[in-house]
């Protein structure tokens, strides 16, 4: 799909990246085109699927979320109905900021965000634990954030 996209709307994806509240005529001074046609390709991109959402980056432990962990779940049973079925839920818990279904050991790695170790205990008993059948969990905590990034690089293989 990038070779749908010319340097023109790749530079508006990295600038829309860097900061989402850049308005169409800020990013056409930027590019040198007019408002209008900045406005059209970003339109263009929302309906073919690029642009998915736009989304304000929050510090985490100023709104009481500052405890991450890397969850690594393996379900005791693999049937269609049961992955979708831990999809679908997971997903819905404000606490997962991120859901991957994965090859390998685990099946799935969660991130997880609370307020500290005793809100992650309840989020393991209360969502995990009680909901699925739960083979085994690994967690990792996150120790200090040397990286954390929205942005997704794009990369025109074509040269």
């Amino acid at each position: 799909m990038i070779d749908k996209l010319d340097q023109t709307d790749i530079r508006i994806l990295q600038l829309l990246q860097e900061n989402a509240r850049l308005t169409n005529k800020e990013i056409g001074a930027l590019l040198y085109k007019s408002a209008s046609a900045v406005n059209d390709r970003i339109r263009r991109m929302q309906d073919n699927g690029y642009i998915k959402k736009y989304v304000a980056v929050l510090d985490s432990k100023l709104i009481g979320r500052g405890f991450t962990a890397f969850t690594h779940v393996h379900l005791k049973d693999h049937g269609k109905e049961i992955i979708n079925h831990f999809e679908e839920e997971i997903i819905r818990l404000p606490e997962v900021l991120e859901c991957y279904h994965m090859s390998g050991q685990y099946d799935f790695i969660l991130k997880v965000a609370v307020k500290d170790m005793d809100a992650y205990h309840l989020f393991l008993m209360n969502h995990l634990f009680e909901k699925f059948s739960i083979g085994s969990i690994e967690s990792t905590f996150v120790m200090r954030e040397a990286k954390a990034e929205m942005p997704s690089p794009i990369i025109n293989y074509k040269g």
